[in-house]
């Protein structure tokens, strides 16, 4: 049974309604707040809707369509309970837009992974599906970003990444305070690396098993702000604007064409 939401109740963790949203069916997932306004303005005229907890959203309009970005927050648990809520608005189709550290040679600062699957290091999506349930993307979903990143000739790969639950000990950082790493994640990232795992971040994963199991489609893409094959440094800010401005170029690039397809 689908529970939608009042056209105009106001839902109780993004403080957001279906009338809010003018018909929106697309959202977009930055997980820090302060990304939100930049990201919706690179979509093109956008409007503050609310801002309440660590849900800020804006409405955006592409092709003279609303587009609704809305942040996550960091992390599984804050993700899902966004997407729980965005379903029951009428969103059918959500990318997660954010930031990663590549574990991957080849990946240079500023590039940027379209994500195909995710490594569930997490434990909200086990409120989902069992851990045998594969994290993946919507193939045409992924299959746009793939497509926009090519026309904008912004240098991408198309990988699988780590979900971790934590920024330290999960994905094998050793610069905390004390220094500590779980035996059980001393040396995974080497581990990760030799099956092809591009990078790590916290949050693809939860998104793609919720939105399965809500009956949304979803797809994924972080720019890299930090290259764990060199060193643990996060991107000075000039690469961190470039990463930005790479994925905003994709993901408008993306929904310019999807929507002129429909």
């Amino acid at each position: 049974m689908a529970y939608y939401a009042r056209p105009e109740e106001i839902l109780y963790h993004t403080h957001l309604s279906q009338n809010m949203l003018m018909g929106a069916k697309i959202a977009l997932l930055p997980g820090d707040p302060g990304r939100v306004q930049s990201l919706a303005e690179a979509m093109g005229p956008a409007v503050e809707l609310v801002s309440h907890r660590e849900y800020t959203s804006y409405l955006a309009q592409v092709a003279s369509q609303p587009i609704l970005v809305i942040s996550t927050g960091m992390g599984g648990p804050s993700t899902a309970i966004c997407l729980e809520e965005l379903v029951r608005l009428g969103i059918k189709r959500v990318i997660r837009v954010g930031t990663t550290g590549s574990i991957k040679d080849s990946l240079d600062l500023g590039d940027v992974v379209i994500i195909k699957g995710a490594v569930r290091l997490e434990g909200t999506s086990t409120h989902y599906a069992p851990i045998e349930f594969p994290a993946v993307a919507d193939l045409d979903l992924t299959q746009l970003l793939v497509y926009a990143a090519e026309m904008e000739h912004i240098p991408y790969e198309v990988g699988i990444c780590v979900s971790s639950d934590t920024f330290w000990p999960g994905q094998e950082r050793y610069d905390s305070f004390t220094g500590y790493v779980l035996r059980r994640f001393q040396g995974s990232m080497k581990e990760w690396q030799q099956l092809g795992v591009t990078n790590y971040e916290m949050e693809t994963a939860a998104v793609f098993v919720t939105s399965q199991a809500l009956g949304l489609k979803a797809a994924s893409i972080c720019g890299v702000v930090a290259k764990r094959t060199e060193s643990e440094e996060i991107a000075p800010p000039e690469i961190y604007h470039r990463a930005e401005v790479r994925f905003q170029k994709i993901v408008k690039r993306g929904l310019e064409e999807l929507l002129q397809r429909e």
